[in-house]
């Protein structure tokens, strides 16, 4: 695997944000009710994630590591605020839904996490594709979680109606509650996958093979 989709791989799958590192609950529990403002809430994170995780990385060996953590702020709330601004200029209906989780990414331990973890001690191609990746992987845990609550909630999936009209919908997985059993049962299918992926083998002599545990 490249160097670009091991970065990405790690992100995407192997440490994704949501089901294995359990980072960034708060706007996971909060905005996820519907597939498309779970996809607002990703994509500006994504966003901030790499841009924030570039600027670091080139500004490395330029910050002290005492004011690392302030300097890290500085720059990820700048991010932050040019991303609400456009935002708020062209997505007008999907910023009014998000609301303060917008300015609360500033704070969002998985961007702290990437930019004092893998962009400080890194190079910015490697801080560029790091932040993609787990952007992304953050993005399509939060959108499977929006969708079956949405699903299940409401009967619709990115406000389209799919479900008969007779279905009223589970009005717990819209709320709170809902949030977190949508959470614990994908995490229990996704460990569960890695089981049985890790059970099958690949069939192939692992004398000669480097690329899974023995």
């Amino acid at each position: 695997m490249n160097f670009a989709g091991e970065r990405l791989y790690n992100g995407i799958i192997k440490e994704n944000p949501t089901f294995v590192l359990m980072l960034g609950m708060c706007p996971t529990m909060a905005v996820t009710t519907s597939g498309i403002n779970a996809i607002g809430m990703g994509l500006s994170t994504t966003a901030v994630l790499v841009l924030s995780n570039l600027v670091i990385s080139l500004l490395r060996k330029v910050i002290p590591d005492k004011v690392r953590i302030p300097a890290f702020i500085v720059i990820i709330a700048s991010f932050v605020t040019i991303v609400q601004m456009l935002m708020q200029a062209y997505v007008p209906d999907i910023y009014a839904a998000l609301g303060i989780y917008i300015p609360l990414i500033v704070v969002n331990c998985i961007i702290l996490g990437r930019a004092e973890a893998w962009a400080y001690s890194n190079g910015p191609l490697s801080s560029f594709f790091d932040g993609l990746g787990m952007g992304l992987g953050f993005t399509a845990g939060i959108t499977c979680i929006g969708l079956v609550r949405e699903l299940i909630g409401a009967g619709e999936l990115f406000s389209h109606r799919v479900m008969p009209a007779a279905y009223e919908g589970a009005a717990i997985f819209v709320m709170a509650p809902g949030a977190f059993f949508v959470l614990a049962f994908l995490v229990a299918l996704m460990n569960k996958l890695k089981v049985s992926k890790k059970n099958s083998g690949c069939g192939m002599d692992c004398a000669e093979c480097g690329g899974c545990d023995k």
